[in-house]
C-alpha cells in the first residue's frame, strides 16, 4: 500500500482524479453494480488453506532474501516474484500475460491471469500488488493480498470451477510509487473492454500483526458480499476510510467500475474500541512493521490471514456465480406515451431486457398498444438491441380501421435477449394523429 498521507491529497490521489478526467467520456453510463451472490454458489466456495498462503509468503520472503532484501519495482526481486506466480498459474491452466510498463526508467510488470470460460462480456477482477518498497520484503505489504488471491485462483484450478463470469486475476507492479501498474492497466483498455468488467476486488495488506477487519465502502453489492462473510462468523467489521487514492483500486473506480476490498489495517493506530472488538493491542498501529525492514514473514497475524483468504474466496465465487434469470413468460413493459407526428419522423419506445440468458426466442411475442385515428398511415418495427429491423406492420391505404392492438409473434432467435428493445413507429401519411399507449415483450 502507499504511502499514509492526508486523505485525497496524496501524488497518487491526484494522477487518480486527473485519471478520471481523462476516462470519464469513454465509461459507458451503463456501467452497473456487480450481480449479488446467489446462496449456492456462496456455500461452494472452499476454504481457502492458510497453511498454503502462508507457503507462498514464505517463497516471496525468500526472493526478497536472495535480491538485496527487497521485491520492489525494478528489481531482480519483484521480477522473480512475478516468475514465481506465473509459474503456478500456468501450471494450473490459466491464460497468463505479462503486461510491461516503464516507472522511473525502469521496466515494470503486471501479471494477469484469465481462468478459461465464463461469460468475456461479464469479467469479474481481483488484484493486489506484487511489489515491495525498497526498504523491506513487504510481506504483509503486499505480499498476504499476493499470496492470497494466488491460492484463491489455485482453489479455482483444483474445483474446476465453471463461474457464469469470467475470472481475471492481477497482480500490479509499481503500487508503491502511486499506483502505476494497475493505472496504466485501466489507462490502456480500450472502452469496450472497460465496459465488460462487472467488478474489481482489491486485497492489499489482509495479514496485519494487530489486524482489524475493514471492509471498502465502493459497491453496495460487493461491500456487503464481504460484510455478509464477516457476519456469518461473527466478526464485526468497519468500513476503511483511509482514503481512496491509497491502493489499486482507485484507478478502476475512477473508470466507473464497481470497486471493493479488504484491508487489515497498515500504520494508523488501533483504538481501545476496536481491541476490545477485534482483540489485539490498543495503541498501536495495526502494522508496526508498515514499509520498513521488519515486514517479514514474523509480521503476520495467522488468523487474520486466513479469514480474510477464506473471504476472498466467498466473494469470488459468489460474485460470479450464475444469477437464476427471470422466468419463462416474463414481461418487460414500457407504458409511457409517445406522441406519433402526423406523416412525420418515426418515434422510438424502449424497454430494457435483463437477466436473460443466451438469444430471444424463435416465439418471441410483441404486444402493443397505439392509438391512432387511422391506422392504415402506420409502419410498427421492432427494433433489436443490435439495432436490426424486424417489421411487425407495413402500411395500408385500405386499413381505415382505428388503433393499433395487436400481439405479434416474432423469430429473434439470433439476437442476444439482454438489452435494449425498442418499438419504432412512423405516420406515413397526412391528416391523421395518435401515440404509442404502451407496448411489451414477453420472453
Amino acid at each position: 500500500m502507499t504511502l499514509a498521507l492526508p486523505r485525497r491529497t496524496t501524488v497518487a490521489a491526484v494522477a487518480s482524479l486527473a485519471l478520471a478526467a481523462l476516462l470519464a467520456p469513454a465509461v459507458p453510463a451503463s456501467a452497473a453494480p456487480s450481480t449479488a451472490p446467489s446462496s449456492a454458489a456462496v456455500l461452494a466456495a472452499p476454504d481457502i488453506p492458510v497453511a498454503n498462503v502462508k507457503a507462498h509468503l514464505a517463497q516471496l520472503q525468500s526472493i526478497a532474501t536472495a535480491n538485496g532484501g527487497n521485491r520492489a519495482h525494478g528489481r531482480a526481486g519483484y521480477k522473480a516474484s512475478v516468475d514465481y506466480v506465473k509459474a503456478k498459474l500456468d501450471a494450473a491452466g490459466f491464460t497468463t500475460t505479462l503486461q510491461t510498463f516503464t516507472s522511473g526508467g525502469s521496466t515494470g510488470y503486471n501479471l494477469i491471469a484469465d481462468w478459461p470460460g465464463g461469460d468475456a462480456s461479464q469479467v469479474l477482477m481481483t488484484g493486489a500488488h506484487l511489489d515491495s518498497v525498497t526498504a523491506g520484503p513487504g510481506i504483509n505489504d503486499n505480499g498476504s493480498g499476493s499470496a492470497a488471491i494466488l491460492e484463491t485462483a489455485l482453489a479455482v484450478s483444483r474445483a474446476g470451477y465453471q463461474p457464469s463470469k469470467h475470472l481475471r486475476f492481477a497482480w500490479w507492479g509499481a503500487e508503491e510509487l502511486g499506483m502505476v501498474g494497475s493505472t496504466y492497466y485501466v489507462n490502456h483498455l480500450a472502452t469496450a473492454d472497460r465496459a465488460k468488467i462487472t467488478g474489481y476486488l482489491n486485497f492489499d495488506m489482509i495479514g496485519s500483526p494487530n489486524p482489524g477487519y475493514f471492509v471498502y465502502d465502493d459497491d453496495p453489492t460487493i461491500e456487503k458480499t464481504f460484510k455478509d462473510y464477516y457476519a456469518g462468523i461473527s466478526i464485526p467489521t468497519e468500513i476503511e476510510t483511509e482514503g481512496d487514492g491509497r491502493s489499486d483500486h482507485a484507478p478502476f473506480k475512477n473508470a466507473g467500475i464497481p470497486v471493493g476490498g479488504l484491508f487489515s489495517g497498515a500504520d494508523y493506530i488501533k483504538t481501545a474500541a476496536q481491541a476490545q472488538k477485534w482483540g489485539g493491542t490498543s495503541g498501536l498501529a495495526f502494522d508496526r512493521c508498515y514499509h520498513a525492514s521488519c515486514d517479514t514473514s514474523a509480521n503476520i497475524n495467522d488468523t487474520a490471514l486466513d479469514r480474510n483468504s477464506d473471504a476472498i474466496a466467498y466473494a469470488v465465487w459468489g460474485l460470479s456465480a450464475a444469477t437464476t434469470p427471470p422466468p419463462s413468460g416474463t414481461v418487460f413493459e414500457n407504458t409511457a406515451d409517445v406522441a406519433v407526428p402526423d406523416n412525420g419522423a418515426a418515434v422510438t419506445s424502449s424497454v430494457s431486457v435483463t437477466g436473460r440468458t443466451g438469444n430471444a426466442p424463435a416465439t418471441l411475442k410483441a404486444s402493443v398498444d397505439i392509438k391512432h385515428t387511422y391506422r392504415g398511415d402506420l409502419v410498427v418495427d421492432l427494433i433489436a438491441p443490435d439495432g436490426s429491423a424486424y417489421r411487425l406492420k407495413n402500411s395500408s391505404s385500405s386499413d381505415s380501421a382505428a388503433n393499433v392492438i395487436a400481439t405479434y409473434t416474432v423469430n429473434a432467435s439470433s439476437e442476444a435477449a439482454n438489452g435494449t428493445w425498442k418499438l419504432r413507429v412512423q405516420d406515413v401519411a397526412a391528416q391523421d394523429t395518435g401515440y404509442i399507449d404502451s407496448w411489451k415483450l414477453t420472453f
